[in-house]
């Protein structure tokens, strides 16, 4: 199978209660795959549901016919919605630059959540403030076709004008459409997270029981780490997209490899603290990002205890 048409399994944190006929399990029961438990026969059940060995042990337990009904968990239609980071800052890097192109690695990730969310029969949103306004670009969950919505026009869309604290403003907006974005949604944050939004505002969002994923894109030896270039020429880019030269010392080089280590133990060590499992992204190639994703769904798998 070609790596485009590979997809990861969308695992929620706790069951669903959403949307029926999706390809989720949920709280409820109903039509599914996954067994929920046993129960009696009642007249009126659907004589499919009935499990036949167990109904042949009891009624030789008990020397009389008795029928076992197996129950199952509902199959639910997962919510989706991604959220794009777009500050300046994330429109880097240039190509000419041998670093982390950030856009190009945010449009993987998103493309590969919409596809893995049209997979699983879910319903796909999206929300960014790009162009810098008041009010964010938000397209609610709604449809299973966003594919080319989502890749083609969102994604390509080239502004990055977003304030330096659109993450909050995005969870706060998100908190006024309950409907749209309700317990249970899959909540993916693609950002550097170099701007985080304040532990008030992920607290409030737990709070609202979305299961959030953050998506952290960072280069991994320029802002995860920095490294030896004192007395180096180094090619910088600022916000803006600009490059020009600059030469560091030895002892400012070392000072930001502290910095910038101590900086993303903090990130990570606060998303620990919050119960949030995020996705690292060093690379933006199609392989890593896949890879990263499913790394994800098997560490979820793992501590759910479905891992052999």
């Amino acid at each position: 199978m070609p790596l485009g048409d590979l997809t990861f399994p969308l695992l929620p944190r706790r069951r669903l209660v959403g949307l029926a006929f999706g390809a989720m399990h949920s709280a409820r029961r109903g039509t599914g795959s996954d067994v929920a438990g046993s129960r009696p026969y009642q007249p009126g059940d659907d004589v499919d549901t009935i499990d036949w060995g167990a109904s042949a042990r009891l009624s030789s337990a008990r020397g009389d016919d008795a029928f076992i009904v197996r129950e199952h968990f509902a199959d639910e239609a997962p919510r989706v919605v991604i959220v794009c980071d777009r500050r300046p800052e994330m429109a880097l890097f240039p190509p000419e630059l041998p670093f982390l192109h950030k856009h190009e690695a945010v449009r993987a990730a998103a493309e590969l959540i919409a596809e893995s969310a049209a997979k699983a029969r879910g319903f796909i949103g999206y929300l960014d403030y790009a162009t810098g306004e008041e009010e964010p670009f938000w397209r609610r969950p709604q449809s299973h076709g966003e594919l080319w919505e989502i890749s083609e026009r969102h994604l390509s869309f080239p502004a990055f004008r977003a304030p330096a604290d659109n993450l909050a403003r995005a969870l706060d907006f998100l908190g006024g459409h309950r409907r749209s974005v309700p317990a249970g949604s899959f909540l993916f944050v693609l950002s550097d997270f170099l701007v985080s939004p304040p532990r008030e505002a992920w607290t409030r969002a737990i709070e609202r029981r979305w299961d959030i994923v953050p998506v952290v894109i960072q280069d991994p030896a320029w802002e995860g780490s920095f490294p030896p270039v004192g007395s180096v020429l180094v090619p910088l880019a600022d916000a803006e997209g600009r490059v020009r030269p600059v030469r560091l010392r030895a002892g400012e080089a070392e000072r930001r490899r502290a910095q910038n280590e101590e900086r993303r133990e903090r990130l990570l060590a606060d998303f620990q603290n919050l119960g949030l499992e995020p996705i690292l992204l060093s690379a933006s190639d199609r392989e890593h990002v896949l890879q990263a994703f499913l790394g994800w769904a098997d560490e979820r798998l793992f501590s759910r205890g479905q891992l052999a």
